[in-house]
């Protein structure tokens, strides 16, 4: 009996899917050498699927899976909205996330950040935020990068990386990150969120439709005034995330040439479409 039938012995069905607890699957695979999550590909691939996932498989299915744990996202800015985002990623099983945040936390951060408690105030919101997700999720494989995203570490951040979250709180950082994703044919979902408002983009390679947004000469929004409360950034960071699986997956649309504009204050959801 090979490692993977002592694992497969046990599958229960539910409904059209054969799973497999993805603790034993990663005990034998451990046995054999196998890092976690070449045992989730080997599992999805022979038709088994591991049971962390097996609640997202009516909407993924076992194609989708595979697609997002082969996957590499970059999450730049880990605060109200990285944190969310971070954590729903390594939930959904992107196999590998590159956190980008010269940060640490503060005081200020506990209303609304997930990942800001007491007890991390004053550590690296990036190395947080991937240390979070491998405890998450241990197929993971994530990585805290302290540090500014401009010209001069875009390289080393975007290498490799299949999608970019955009979750920064600065115009002028946007404006870098935009641009160097249109230069490397890297898709991005943008973010932002000040107050009861929030909005949030897609950005495929070649559609500079939203570079507009990006102009002025104040290097921060609204949100100077209104704040953030706890609620907006949850919301606009699960966006996100659908927005980020969709194009990883191929499953359903993405908002591109367009905003989805947030009105919490009013309870209202509004499609710009910018052409």
């Amino acid at each position: 009996m090979s490692w993977f039938d002592s694992v497969v012995y046990s599958a229960e069905a539910v409904g059209p899917w054969k799973m497999v607890s993805f603790l034993e699957l990663r005990r034998a695979a451990a046995m054999e050498g196998l890092s976690p999550a070449e045992a989730e590909i080997y599992c999805l691939e022979n038709g088994y699927v591991p049971s962390r996932y097996i609640r997202s498989m009516g909407t993924l299915g076992p194609g989708g899976q595979l697609r997002l744990l082969s996957s590499c996202a970059a999450v730049i800015g880990c605060g109200g909205l990285g944190g969310l985002v971070g954590d729903l990623m390594a939930r959904a099983g992107v196999g590998r996330l590159v956190f980008v945040d010269g940060d640490v936390f503060d005081e200020t951060n506990l209303n609304r950040q997930l990942l800001a408690t007491e007890r991390l105030l004053g550590k690296s919101k990036a190395k947080t935020a991937a240390a979070r997700a491998m405890e998450i999720n241990g197929s993971v494989d994530a990585e805290g990068r302290q540090c500014r995203f401009d010209s001069f570490t875009a390289d080393g951040i975007l290498e490799g990386v299949d999608i970019v979250v955009d979750c920064l709180d600065s115009l002028s950082s946007r404006r870098t990150l935009f641009s160097e994703c249109a230069v490397r044919g890297i898709p991005l979902v943008s973010g932002a969120i000040a107050g009861f408002w929030g909005q949030v983009g897609v950005v495929l390679p070649g559609d500079e439709t939203l570079t507009g947004y990006l102009a002025g000469e104040s290097d921060t929004g609204v949100e100077a005034e209104t704040g953030n409360p706890p609620f907006t950034p949850a919301l606009v960071a699960a966006l996100q995330c659908a927005q980020a699986v969709k194009l990883l997956t191929g499953k359903g649309t993405v908002l591109t040439e367009q905003l989805l504009w947030i009105d919490l204050a009013d309870d209202e959801f509004t499609r710009l479409r910018l052409r």
